[in-house]
Parts: C-alpha cells; structure tokens; sequence
C-alpha cells in the first residue's frame, strides 16, 4: 500500500504522549487473516513498541450473538457476518498471543465505542490518545477513529499496521483522517516518537 497521495493533506505531525495513550487494536480476527497478512508484522511491531512504553493495548473482536445485534450490517453484507463461537471470530493466533483476557473489546458494529465500555475503560485508565491499528483501514479502524475524535481523543492512526479491502479506499481513509481527524504514523515514526531512536 506504498502511496504518498495523502501525503499533501498530512500537514500536522505529532509524536503520541505515552503517558497518555492507548493502543487499539481492531478487529484483527481469523475471518479478516488474509487481509490483514500483509499488516500482521507492522501490526506485531506496533503492539511490542507499546508494551516497550507501558502504553495500554486492548484488541477488538467483532462478533454477533444474535439477529438483535445484527443491526443494518445484516442487510449491508447479506448476513455474511461474524459470529461469536466460530474460529472466524477468534483473534488471529500470532495476534491472539500478545493480548490479555481484560484487554480484549467485543463489538457488533463499525465503531469500537459503539455499545461497549472501551470509552469507560480507557477514562479508567486516563487516555487521552488513541493509535488506531487493524482492519479495516476503511471500515472500522475509520469509523473507531472518527469517533474517538469526535469524543475528544487525540487520534494517530497507522499507516503501516491497518489493512483496507483494496488501495482506492485505503488511500481515501489515510486522506480523510490526515485532514480532518488524524495524526498519520507508521512503524518506524512511532518508534522515533516513543523512544527517540530509529528501527533496528
């Protein structure tokens, strides 16, 4: 996904507070695997330089109990939806290992504030930032962000660490958050940014 169409809206930079910052993780789940190949490194890298700070990480999982909960994502993607119980629900293995029991989010919907605790839980914890990492760039990770932004967080959202459905709309995302709703990083700037040193 090595593009710089966005870079021209990327006029703000800052480094993320690890006094004050959460990770989030979202989504990275077996039904999204072979999306998120390509990012599962990144994303890896991304999870160990925040354990490195001290900086909180909680992982989301996407699922559905019941038609209740389907809400207008049943009728968006004709019932082709996650659901609790399966191994398509699971966090993938390689993600699954880094995360703790407490840290890990359910949801039913795009926004991963959207009828769960994470806001409380993050208020519990003093965040004040989010760095929004996952699938998809376009869906969820943006939503999550847009939220978080409109909430009152300070939002950095990965470059490197989030996987799209395809380029096009990675690419209108990356151009979305950097003009209205985020701070753009990748592996190696957040690195620089919490520890003043380049990667290895």
């Amino acid at each position: 996904m090595a593009s710089s169409s966005y870079k021209k809206y990327e006029i703000r930079k800052r480094d993320p507070n690890p006094k004050t910052t959460a990770l989030l993780v979202i989504d990275m789940q077996n039904y999204f695997a072979s999306m998120a190949k390509p990012i599962l490194s990144n994303a890896i890298t991304t999870i160990n330089l925040c354990r490195e700070a001290s900086i909180p990480i909680f992982f989301t999982r996407h699922c559905h109990k019941s038609p209740a909960d389907y809400g207008m994502l049943g009728e968006w993607w004709d019932n082709d939806l996650i659901f609790d119980g399966t191994v398509d629900s699971e966090l993938i293995p390689e993600i699954g290992r880094h995360s703790k029991p407490d840290e890990v989010v359910e949801k039913n919907t795009y926004s991963a504030f959207e009828n769960t605790r994470l806001h409380e839980m993050l208020m519990e914890k003093k965040v004040e930032e989010v760095i929004i990492t996952g699938v998809m760039t376009n869906l969820c990770c943006e939503t999550t962000a847009r939220a978080a932004f409109v909430k009152g967080y300070r939002v950095f959202f990965s470059t490197d660490a989030t996987a799209p459905s395809d380029s096009e709309l990675y690419e209108a995302t990356l151009k979305n958050m950097a003009y209205g709703f985020a701070y753009l990083v990748d592996c190696k700037r957040l690195q620089q940014g919490l520890f003043g040193k380049g990667m290895k």
